[in-house]
């Protein structure tokens, strides 16, 4: 089982992919470095992690499948 610090170190590492090779896709993740959560303590853990962690990675996925692009 990943331990929430891998689970961020990857989420960044994927993030960072997809900024920097398909940019057009990252600029609809409608997501900033510098958003403010809504709720001053947001409940983050572990399979809240792993979930968006699956979500980057099909999104991915997906865009690759939809745009014939080869990894």
């Amino acid at each position: 089982m990943k331990t929430l610090t891998k689970l961020l170190t990857e989420i960044t590492q994927l993030t960072t992919n997809i900024e920097t090779n398909y940019p057009e896709l990252y600029r609809s993740l409608d997501e900033n470095p510098l958003t403010i959560p809504a709720t001053d303590h947001p409940h983050i853990d572990k399979q809240i992690m792993e979930n968006y962690l699956e979500s980057l990675k099909q999104l991915l996925k997906h865009h690759l499948e939809t745009h014939n692009i080869k990894k």
